[in-house]
């Protein structure tokens, strides 16, 4: 799969990095322009830019749905997986106020990502490697699954501490060892997947159930606090799959090689929601 190598470092203190998102700099902020694609890199004041780390989706630890209010998921498996990132990176001594990073014992730390184009929020999208880069920065490189195994995207796969979450730019050959990744971490109960309950199914009983107890595919969480927050909260899932069916989520069912839409893989009896099908069997179409 050919991307754009790129060098450079992650600053982490003042920002709040998750378990699939941290931020990524150049020496010269006008490198970000090298990354193609009709979306444009969303740089801050000193030329740094937020990753989407691809593939994967960790439980949500500051998520705020359109005009509502902070919520996350369940923080203890949500703070594992951002502790997980931050210490394959290379960081130690990692201090928070919050979910922000307020001291590092070295930060800036060298590594290098590998993209393809950026999403509509002007987030990178890319897999994250740590030191030396595989090839000389601003270059293209075939990335094959022994690179991807070097990266943190496959880390946080291989230890449960997120779920595969694939969109359409990314080749087979990549997709299909990072769903290999996830179905060994579920298999062995690791991570997430001790508590998952996104095919077994959650009873939504209060805005709290998937806060703080329901471990689910973060999109589904995502979707599920958006419909709940234009309902004042109410948990009442009565009117979620026509919400649902509204949004503009086209994906491919990889073992059908149905084009459909994420309402038509969910599932909702009385409160109690699911989804019909594994999260590596999806391939989101991108935005």
């Amino acid at each position: 799969m050919p991307m754009l190598c790129l060098a450079g470092a992650f600053p982490v203190t003042g920002t709040e990095p998750d378990g699939d998102s941290v931020r990524f700099r150049f020496d010269d902020p006008g490198d970000w322009t090298q990354v193609l694609g009709p979306n444009k890199v969303r740089t801050n004041a000193v030329g740094a830019a937020q990753l989407r780390m691809d593939a994967i989706d960790a439980l949500e630890t500051h998520y705020t749905p359109t005009g509502g209010h902070l919520l996350h998921q369940p923080l203890g498996l949500a703070h594992a997986a951002a502790a997980e990132l931050l210490k394959w990176l290379g960081f130690r001594g990692v201090q928070r106020d919050g979910e922000k990073v307020i001291a590092v014992d070295q930060d800036d730390l060298p590594g290098f990502i590998l993209t393809r184009g950026a999403d509509v929020y002007g987030r990178c999208v890319a897999l994250v490697g740590r030191g030396d880069p595989p090839a000389t920065s601003s270059h293209m490189i075939n990335v094959d699954v022994k690179l991807v195994r070097k990266t943190a995207n496959h880390r946080l796969l291989t230890t449960g501490l997120a779920y595969p979450t694939f969109y359409s730019k990314l080749y087979v050959d990549l997709r299909r060892e990072l769903a290999k990744q996830a179905g060994a971490a579920r298999d062995a109960g690791k991570g997430v997947f001790a508590r998952d309950r996104t095919q077994k199914g959650v009873e939504v009983k209060t805005l709290t159930t998937l806060t703080d107890d329901a471990v689910i595919l973060p999109k589904l969480f995502r979707r599920l606090t958006d419909y709940l927050h234009l309902n004042g909260d109410d948990p009442a899932l009565t009117g979620f799959m026509t919400f649902l069916s509204q949004q503009d989520d086209q994906l491919w069912v990889i073992p059908t090689g149905q084009k459909t839409s994420f309402d038509t893989v969910v599932a909702v009896s009385g409160q109690t929601v699911r989804l019909k099908r594994l999260p590596e069997e999806l391939v989101f179409e991108e935005k």
